[in-house]
C-alpha cells in the first residue's frame, strides 16, 4: 500500500489505484453525494460542487501523475478538506473517510506520510462534524467513533502491510543476487568445462596425430641408422619415410593451429587414406597386411573419427603386439559403417588395458554416437572395432 514499488510492480499498482477509485465513487462520493440532497440548497450544491472537484483532482492525478500542477500530496490535501467540508455538511461523514482511507497509502512514497496525512483528514472529518453539530455530545458518538477507530486500524493495517512489502522487498533482492551469483558461477563452471573440454579435444588430436607421427619418426630413424652401413637402399628409403613423416606431422600442426583448413580426409575419399596410411605402415614395419576397403560415401566427421582408430590401432600394433599379419575391413550396413582392424598378435588382457589411446578412441566414437568395441587375450591376438552410425550430410 506505499510507493516503494520496483518498476516491474507498477502496472499491478496503478490497476489497484483504478479499482481503488472506481469502488471509492460507488461507495462513497456516491452515498455521500445522496445523503447531501436533503440538505439546503447551499449545502447541497457546495457539497456536490466539492465531490465533483475532488473527483476530478483523483482522475488527473491517477491518469497523469507526473502533471506540474497538482501533485499527489496536494491532492491527498485537497482530499483531506473536502472530508472535513462533507464531515460539516452532513454532521459527519465517516462512511467517506473509510473508503477515502486507502488513498493515503497508495499516494504516498513513505508510512510516516500515510499516518500524518490520514490522521490530519480524520481530524479535519472529526472537526468538522464537531462544527456541523454545534459542539453538541452527542457528536462523540457515531461517526466520529467510526472515524477515530477506521484511522487507527488503518495506520496499523497499512504499517503492517509495508513491513510486509518490505521484508518482500529485501527477500526479493537477497533472491535477484543470489540468483545473479549462481549464474555468474554456472558461467563460470561453462566457460571451464568447455576449456577442459577443449583441452581434451586437443590432447586427443596430438595423441593421434603428431604424437604417433614422432613416434614413428624415431622408429624409423633408429631403422635408418641401423641399416646405414649395411644396408643404404633400405636407409634411404627409411629416410624418405622420415621426410614423408614429418611433413604429414607438419600439416596436422597447421590443422591444428587453426592456419589451414580441418579436415585430413577430403569428400568420399576414406578408402583411399585408409589404403595409404596402411601401406606406409606396411613399409615402415614390413608387416603383412589384407585389406577389403570398399568406397562408401560418409560424412566428413566420421571419415576422421574412423581414419584417427585405425590410426591409432596401428600404431598399437608397432608398439605393444608383436604381430606379423595386420587385417583391415571396413563395411557398412543400412545406417551403421565399421571398421574392423586385426592383428595375430600376443594379445593383453582388456579389462587391465589403461592408456590414452583406447580412451581418446572411444570418447571420439562417442561423441557421434558410436561405440569401440575391443576383443583381445593373452595370444590370441587383438580385434578392434569401430562402430559408427552414418550421417548422409556433414555435421556443422
Amino acid at each position: 500500500m506505499t510507493q516503494q514499488q520496483q518498476p516491474g510492480d507498477r502496472p499491478t499498482l496503478d490497476r489497484i489505484r483504478r479499482w481503488n477509485m472506481a469502488c471509492w465513487i460507488l461507495l462513497g462520493l456516491l452515498p455521500t453525494a445522496v445523503a447531501v440532497l436533503d440538505e439546503s440548497p447551499a449545502r447541497k450544491y457546495g457539497t456536490l460542487g466539492l465531490l465533483v472537484l475532488v473527483a476530478l483532482c483523483h482522475v488527473v492525478v491517477l491518469t497523469r501523475p507526473d502533471n506540474p500542477v497538482l501533485g499527489r500530496r496536494a491532492y491527498l490535501a485537497v482530499l483531506a478538506l473536502v472530508l472535513g467540508a462533507t464531515s460539516y455538511s452532513l454532521d459527519g461523514a465517516a462512511a467517506l473517510y473509510v473508503m477515502s482511507l486507502p488513498q493515503f497509502w497508495l499516494y504516498t512514497r513513505a508510512p510516516r506520510d500515510a499516518v500524518t496525512l490520514s490522521g490530519a483528514a480524520a481530524a479535519l472529518a472529526v472537526f468538522g462534524g464537531a462544527i456541523g453539530q454545534n459542539w453538541s455530545p452527542q457528536f462523540l458518538t457515531g461517526n466520529l467513533v467510526i472515524t477515530v477507530v477506521a484511522y487507527v486500524a488503518g495506520a496499523g493495517l497499512g504499517l503492517w502491510v509495508h513491513r510486509f512489502a518490505d521484508q518482500s522487498n529485501e527477500r526479493q533482492e537477497q533472491l535477484t543476487a543470489e540468483l545473479a551469483s549462481t549464474q555468474e558461477e554456472l558461467a563460470a563452471a561453462y566457460q571451464r568445462q568447455g576449456a577442459a573440454e577443449e583441452r581434451e579435444r586437443l590432447a586427443r588430436e596430438i595423441h593421434d596425430t603428431l604424437a604417433q607421427g614422432f613416434a614413428s619418426i624415431v622408429v624409423l630413424a633408429e631403422a635408418a641408422r641401423a641399416a646405414a652401413d649395411g644396408d643404404p637402399e633400405r636407409c634411404a628409403q627409411q629416410l624418405i619415410s622420415i621426410e614423408q613423416t614429418a611433413r604429414e606431422n607438419l600439416a596436422e600442426a597447421r590443422v591444428l593451429v587453426g592456419s589451414a583448413p580441418k579436415g585430413a580426409v577430403a569428400a568420399g575419399s576414406l578408402a583411399a587414406t585408409l589404403r595409404r596410411t596402411l601401406d606406409r605402415f606396411t613399409q615402415d614395419t614390413g608387416l603383412t597386411a589384407t585389406a577389403e576397403l570398399p568406397d562408401i560415401d560418409l560424412d566428413q566427421h566420421t571419415r576422421v573419427a574412423l581414419l584417427r582408430c585405425m590410426q591409432e590401432s596401428l600404431a598399437n600394433i608397432r608398439k605393444h603386439s608383436g604381430a606379423a599379419t595386420v587385417g583391415v575391413l571396413l563395411s557398412a550396413s543400412p545406417g551403421v559403417v565399421e571398421l574392423e582392424i586385426t592383428d595375430d598378435g600376443h594379445g593383453f588382457v582388456v579389462e587391465d588395458a589403461r592408456g590414452f589411446g583406447l580412451d581418446g578412441m572411444r570418447r571420439r566414437l562417442a561423441e557421434l554416437d558410436g561405440e569401440l568395441t575391443v576383443t583381445s587375450s593373452p595370444g590370441e591376438g587383438t580385434r578392434v572395432l569401430a562402430t559408427l552410425p552414418t550421417h548422409s550430410q556433414d555435421r556443422p
